[in-house]
């Protein structure tokens, strides 16, 4: 998965803003969806997103992966991201 070429990320606190140049739309997201997101553009498929963020916070290891599916699912349903 890759970041879309038209939309950017600006860090705005602990969230992400992200903006389509060619739309104008923008979305924020909060630090789940932000660290998904990081992980995506480092090359991370969905599942060692899902994987990573379990190790790093096993307290919400019951609802991490539906988590990452809905961030992943709505990056690519905007077209943030391309597959």
């Amino acid at each position: 998965m890759r970041l879309s070429p038209d939309v950017t990320v600006t860090e705005a606190g602990r969230d992400l803003v992200l903006l389509n140049a060619k739309t104008g739309r923008y979305w924020t997201l909060n630090q789940t969806g932000g660290a998904v997101l990081r992980l995506l553009m480092d090359g991370r498929s969905p599942a060692d997103a899902a994987e990573e963020l379990t190790r790093r916070h096993p307290t919400f290891a019951d609802r991490i992966g539906r988590d990452v599916d809905a961030v992943v699912r709505s990056l690519l349903d905007e077209k943030v991201m391309l597959p």
